[in-house]
């Protein structure tokens, strides 16, 4: 593989898992995934809390499924207690809203915390998932609807690509790597699936922009010194 073309100190082994993306927090232990379902009619409710990624990714799309097949109109997602999220949600949540759509049912976001929105908003997927209007027409027709989940499942494969660029150039551990990419893509305004095209891109030989790959360098080094701080025991 081609050396890529921006560089920083890679940190020593795998750091410890970290809250949200917002790099306020220090070290941290991940919250259990805890997942609580009620009928509302003709809709289940999922309630969700703790901390989603990718190895909790098959507990959460078994008990979405299973939510979806009984209920005749559709899913309600209560994700306001999720803690940390990445892609591997929100490929989850697209296969079941895929699913849903090809049901003639509906998932919709009823509640979501911050690192849910920060997710959908940098995704540009948040109206896949809001609810219908009074109408019941909702915000976009089917159509436009279809047009959008698919041109959203076509770019998670390259964001979770990237964040395996980050993770394999600088030793990240997947949290992380999502941490760097999000932070990245704020502190440039470059939307989310736009930073992983370039950073795939770069590991082919094509040079990042100077801005970005400041950026990523310094993501990078905030991390690292977290893990670095005195006193901090190993594998805390």
């Amino acid at each position: 593989m081609p050396e890529p073309a921006f560089s920083a100190q890679s940190p020593q082994g795998d750091p410890p898992a970290r809250t949200g993306t917002d790099g306020t927090s220090a070290v941290r232990r991940p919250r259990p995934l805890s997942i609580g379902l009620r009928a509302d009619g003709t809709r289940t409710v999922v309630v969700v809390r703790g901390e989603l990624d990718l190895q909790l990714a098959d507990e959460l799309h078994a008990a979405l499924r299973g939510a979806l097949t009984g209920a005749p109109d559709g899913v309600d997602l209560d994700l306001g207690g999720v803690g940390f999220c990445d892609c591997s949600t929100l490929n989850v949540l697209l296969a079941l809203r895929e699913q849903a759509v090809a049901e003639g049912k509906s998932v919709t976001v009823r509640a979501l915390g911050p690192v849910v929105e920060r997710l959908f908003t940098l995704t540009g997927t948040l109206p896949l998932f809001l609810p219908a209007g009074p109408d019941g027409t909702g915000e976009h027709s089917l159509g436009a609807e279809v047009v959008q989940l698919r041109r959203a499942m076509l770019t998670r494969p390259t964001i979770d690509l990237a964040r395996g660029v980050l993770m394999a150039t600088f030793g990240l551990s997947p949290q992380d790597a999502w941490h760097v990419l999000v932070t990245v893509s704020q502190n440039t305004n470059t939307k989310l699936h736009r930073l992983a095209e370039d950073l795939v891109t770069a590991v082919q030989g094509e040079p990042l922009s100077e801005p970005v790959r400041r950026e990523v360098a310094d993501a990078v080094d905030r991390l690292s010194s977290l893990t670095e701080e005195p006193g901090e025991p190993d594998g805390a």
